[in-house]
């Protein structure tokens, strides 16, 4: 009864990483067909990741970071920096003055560091609060911030990491590299059609795709990968989509690339985040340019103020050419109905505030080969799958949202519709334990390692030190000390030498790391 044949309808990013995947998971004991319709345009807004992607996805397909980078005119993200999020104005693509500072903070993909199970950011908090001092948090508990701002490469010349980090590239690229390593090396076999037609069989489940030329692609499981269509997923199988425009309100992107000299003004090792006067707009760094695109909601800004507003930002010609998109936001109420599963934006989609996009697609794929079924398809496998799917989209749902709605911004009808929409019951937890100066939730590494285990990095991927890095960043303070740091008066000598300990690791990486300009450019031969 095992499955014998897997069908994959769409091309792109979320299809050829599900190829792959699977063609290393089931060890060439079924079929892989890929049905790809050249016509479909790909959206591809997704040029941003987080850091598990090489170990989790890379790593199992055993093909090298350096190997990939260089096929993807991939470039080094360890961060997003938040930019005028609290400050009110229309988007500029530098930090409006704060309190005699810039407006910008990052998320850091760095560990937090921790002392007898009370993390560092408690003991910033507590000094900030009498005080003590007055530097950020992010530059205070975090090395890769100052590292940032000297745009340095977070591996050395030597080529071994010296911080945390993810990656930019161009999806277009990646999906071509995958697609050539899943045909030449593992066998999948590739189809060029359009689907006009399905046949299923008594039950509704799928038996076989039909194409536009007359061939028919039988199959025992079924990966809808046909992005915002869902054209198995929904059409077919008439699984009902779950808005969730009413948690977030962006719905719509204008995106162009923009050249950058390099040489002159260094590559960013980090993804922008510029509050825009109905959004957001990003800016992910590669060799030679940038990708960026204003992240808007159609509710307050229609099209042509929209890519005026963006045009105006990076002083471009608003005449174009630009790619516009106007996206779904919010995911399938199952995303595996019988023998179909959805993958990718046929699933699930959030604004790419996180870089959620590729996450979530190569989440999806681990969980697809965890609970991989036989032609019986046991229902309890399907459960689990969805169960796991759904509870992922909704923290992270909850955890952008939380980006919005705690901007003390209230300039612009935007800004104040976000803090009408009330935070979800967990996120409303999380955010009165930090009120109340205690952990948002358990820390999921161990000490010296960077995730516990597999289970973590897809259960629960945004740290405590994530939500203190969004809290703090937007001005968001505890009331009160501690509880626990009273019980403890050896712990402020111990959190002195960890803030020093921060402080010498950024003087040490900023005499020694190469620029990220320096190492791309020797990593990609230019």
């Amino acid at each position: 009864m095992r499955i014998r044949k897997v069908v994959i309808l769409g091309g792109g990013t979320a299809g050829w990483m599900a190829a792959s995947y699977l063609g290393k998971a089931l060890q060439g004991t079924a079929e892989i067909t890929v049905l790809e319709a050249p016509s479909i345009p790909k959206i591809g807004v997704g040029e941003a990741t987080v850091p598990n992607l090489q170990r989790v996805f890379f790593d199992y397909l055993g093909i090298p970071e350096e190997d990939w980078m260089r096929e993807c005119n991939a470039s080094f993200k360890m961060a997003v920096k938040f930019i005028n999020w609290r400050t009110p104005g229309p988007g500029q693509p530098v930090g409006r003055e704060l309190n005699g500072r810039p407006d910008h903070f990052y998320h850091p993909f760095g560990i937090l560091p921790t002392h007898d199970r009370v993390p560092l950011s408690h003991h910033w908090s507590d000094r900030f609060l009498r005080g003590e001092t007055d530097t950020p948090y992010d530059y205070s508990c975090f090395v890769e911030p100052a590292l940032m701002d000297a745009n340095k490469s977070p591996r050395g010349s030597d080529g071994k990491p010296a911080a945390v980090y993810a990656w930019h590239f161009d999806a277009h690229l990646v999906a071509d590299f995958l697609r050539r390593f899943s045909t030449e090396k593992q066998g999948v076999v590739h189809v060029q059609d359009e689907m006009v037609g399905v046949e299923r069989d008594e039950r509704g489940y799928l038996t076989a795709l039909v194409t536009k030329s007359g061939e028919k692609i039988d199959g025992d499981l079924f990966i809808d990968c046909s992005g915002q269509r869902g054209a198995l997923i929904n059409k077919v199988m008439e699984e009902p989509f779950l808005d969730q425009r009413d948690f977030l309100l962006c719905d719509s992107a204008v995106a162009c690339p923009v050249p950058h000299d390099d040489e002159k003004y260094g590559i960013e090792p980090y993804t922008s985040a510029i509050a825009m006067e109905s959004g957001w707009a990003w800016k992910t760094p590669m060799l030679g340019r940038f990708g960026t695109g204003y992240v808007y909601s159609s509710r307050f800004v229609d099209q042509d103020q929209a890519t005026a507003d963006f045009s105006r930002l990076w002083g471009l010609d608003p005449d174009g050419p630009f790619n516009h998109i106007r996206f779904r936001v919010g995911r399938n109420a199952r995303s595996w109905v019988k023998n179909c599963v959805s993958i990718g934006l046929a699933s699930c989609f959030l604004e790419p505030l996180e870089s959620s996009g590729l996450y979530f697609t190569y989440a999806a794929i681990y969980q697809l080969v965890k609970h991989f079924p036989d032609r019986n398809f046991d229902p309890v496998l399907r459960d689990r799958f969805n169960t796991e799917i759904a509870a992922m989209y909704d923290e992270t749902r909850d955890f952008i949202q939380a980006h919005f709605y705690l901007s003390p911004r209230t300039d612009t009808p935007f800004w104040r519709a976000n803090r009408e929409i009330a935070l979800g019951d967990e996120m409303r937890e999380k955010v009165a334990m930090y009120r109340a100066g205690l952990p948002v939730n358990p820390p999921i590494v161990s000490e010296g390692n960077y995730y516990a285990s597999f289970e973590a990095e897809f259960r629960n991927f945004w740290t405590n030190g994530s939500y203190y890095c969004i809290f703090a960043g937007l001005g968001l303070l505890p009331e009160r000390q501690t509880p626990l740091l009273a019980h403890k008066p050896e712990a402020s000598g111990v959190a002195d030498s960890l803030f020093e300990d921060v402080q010498e690791r950024q003087r040490t990486l900023l005499a020694e790391l190469p620029s990220a300009y320096d190492y791309l450019r020797e990593l990609h031969g230019k």
